[in-house]
């Protein structure tokens, strides 16, 4: 497999190359938000310009054309994903609102009072809280999986926990915190076996992994757009067609109707039963962009370069006297979170900022995981293709001296 042109990626990031307090940036906060090649945002400023119209409808050129990249984007998704149809692909703002859409729509139409969803210890807020919700609004009971201390789900008690009354589990692909590549094809054969649905929260893994979600058989699936080098405010969810078909819209307006009257509303097609208003179709536009850059790359090249780097951060961090690193198993990527001795994550990452290394810290919006290994937060540095070993040599040396000055 030929390597990756890391300098010749590097180029197409021009802020990368900028400074911050007068020290090359080392951008280490890719978990959050990736940056963004210049084919991303030469692609939208050229449909502002351009082809900016309002998408379906429109008999003029403009929103033809503007219609026409919008669909070609819901295709080039439904390629990079794999799954059958385009009508199976929802844009929406990002995989909280894929995530908080099939809890509404699926709680409303599917579950009652009693009824049980399963998520797990890792996951992160977006993939609790739209749960509780429903637990508040309809009575459902949200049950979690465990995990064991390396970080790791605890397979062995998922099939004790699925019951008669559970009707979806709910489950990150990757965690944000601790880089846990989780055995969701596993889960789902497990959970279908039992006649039970399954949503794959795939924010940490669609930048990172190949994903096949027709030969993992998920039901549902969400991610970001952000986050895959694409623009913000933009996701997809995607969902099997029997599925879409079967839940009622999350949203009412524009776009969604067949025909209204004020007797009664007939809902349109798939997908645009679940896409209410006006979409973000530049962004649509800027997120097929980023998956043609992605796949120039390579998948297989983005996935194997970020272990690499990864399992040579892990190494070279557990060289550091007093550190705590969180996630030690086996399948993991791209996510090193630590501690040094009783330097609090704040103090840590702001002095990492000074010497140009942005990193994040706090409870990277998973605190249940964080009451479960015992600490308040950690700081997280997260990786990119476009980052090297220089970088993490940088961030070692930068973690030493920060200990030091404690």
């Amino acid at each position: 497999m030929t390597a990756i042109d890391i300098a010749a990626v590097r180029r197409d990031f021009p802020i990368l190359s900028r400074n911050v307090y007068n020290r090359p940036l080392i951008y280490l906060d890719n978990a959050a938000t990736t940056q963004k090649p210049l084919c991303v945002l030469d692609a939208m400023r050229e449909e502002y310009l351009n082809v900016n119209a309002n998408v379906h409808r429109g008999v003029h050129y403009l929103s033809q054309q503007a219609t026409d990249l919008h669909e070609a984007a819901r295709e080039r998704v439904r390629q990079f994903i794999n799954a059958r149809k385009t009508e199976e692909i929802i844009f929406t703002r990002g995989t909280t609102e894929s995530i908080n859409l099939v809890a509404s729509s699926f709680c409303y139409d599917m579950m009652k009072a009693g009824d049980e969803v399963i998520v797990s210890e890792m996951e992160h807020h977006s993939n609790i809280v739209p749960w509780q919700l429903q637990a508040t609004r309809q009575g459902i009971v949200v049950k979690v999986l465990p995990m064991n201390d390396n970080g790791e789900l605890r397979m062995e008690a998922l099939e004790t926990m699925i019951t008669e009354k559970t009707k979806l589990i709910s489950i990150a692909h990757v965690s944000n915190v601790l880089g846990t590549v989780n055995p969701v094809a596993e889960i789902i054969k497990t959970a279908h076996a039992h006649g039970v649905p399954v949503l794959v929260d795939g924010a940490q893994s669609a930048p990172h992994l190949k994903v096949d979600v027709t030969a993992l058989d998920c039901d549902f699936y969400a991610f970001s757009g952000h986050k895959m080098y694409g623009p913000t405010g933009v996701g997809v969810l995607y969902g099997k067609e029997e599925w879409l078909d079967r839940l009622p819209p999350y949203q009412g307006g524009g776009e969604m109707i067949d025909r209204v009257s004020f007797d009664h509303t007939t809902f349109a097609q798939l997908p645009y039963k679940f896409e209410a208003g006006t979409p973000d179709y530049v962004a649509t536009h800027g997120l097929a962009t980023a998956i043609d850059y992605m796949e120039h790359i390579g998948m297989e090249k983005i996935t194997t370069y970020e272990r690499e780097l990864t399992s040579y951060c892990m190494e070279k961090m557990s060289e550091i006297d007093g550190i705590r690193l969180f996630g030690t198993q086996k399948e993991k990527d791209a996510v090193v979170s630590f501690l040094v001795n009783d330097i609090h994550h704040l103090d840590m990452g702001t002095l990492l900022d000074r010497l140009g290394i942005a990193v994040r810290t706090g409870h990277h919006c998973a605190e249940p995981l964080m009451h479960r290994l015992g600490i308040q937060g950690t700081v997280r540095a997260s990786f990119a293709f476009y980052n090297t070993k220089e970088e993490v040599d940088a961030l070692v040396a930068g973690v030493k001296r920060v200990s030091q000055m404690f």
